[in-house]
């Protein structure tokens, strides 16, 4: 009697389990949070939705890993699927180019990508100057995308952007280094002297 009750207590705290992945399952379902193929993030768990059963959904990740989570266990989700997407792409050029000349070459490339990638919304803008680093000024391009196109789009942006700013002669920053050598200088000093 008594292990048949501890099995019955059992059961029944699966059931809850059990009932509780089919009721948020089918609110899944019915609300649409999500569908089949839009990629999203439970917990730590980032990927692309395969599948959204009563009790399971299945999640496969962008390395190939196949994540199955109970219903029950999804309390937040965010779908990168539903709206569209923004590219980031920071332009490096040397201090010694012409920042104007750069940014009209810059807009007038960017007008016309939409043409050649459907991936982009509309044309990419530039936000101007963004830093001023050691070696270089920064520009700031961002192109809104189809939702999940902005990785594709980020790529294609900068090889667009390099061969641009290659036809115009203008140029990328490169690292520098100043050499100072501290002997060269007391010899200068001590030929004064003597001259002196």
């Amino acid at each position: 009697m008594a292990g048949a009750g501890i099995v019955g207590v059992a059961v029944g705290f699966g059931a809850q389990h059990l009932v509780k992945d089919i009721i948020t399952g089918f609110f899944i379902i019915f609300e649409d949070q999500f569908s089949v193929g839009d990629y999203i993030q439970v917990d730590q768990f980032v990927g692309t939705v395969q599948e959204i059963g009563l009790r399971t959904t299945k999640i496969k990740s962008w390395t190939g890993e196949m994540h199955i989570l109970p219903n029950g266990s999804i309390n937040q989700v965010t779908n990168f699927s539903l709206n569209n997407s923004v590219a980031f792409v920071d332009v490096q050029i040397a201090y010694e180019s012409d920042i104007i000349k750069a940014e009209q070459v810059l807009k007038e490339l960017l007008e016309k990508l939409p043409e050649k990638y459907e991936d982009m919304v509309k044309p990419p803008e530039i936000l101007s100057v963004q830093t001023l680093d050691v070696s270089n000024i920064s520009i700031k391009v961002i192109a809104e995308t189809l939702p999940m196109r902005q990785f594709f789009i980020a790529r294609q942006l900068r090889k667009e952007i390099k061969l641009c700013l290659e036809a115009y002669g203008i140029d990328a920053p490169f690292p520098r280094l100043v050499m100072y050598s501290r002997h060269e200088e007391d010899r200068k000093k001590s030929r004064i002297e003597m001259e002196g």
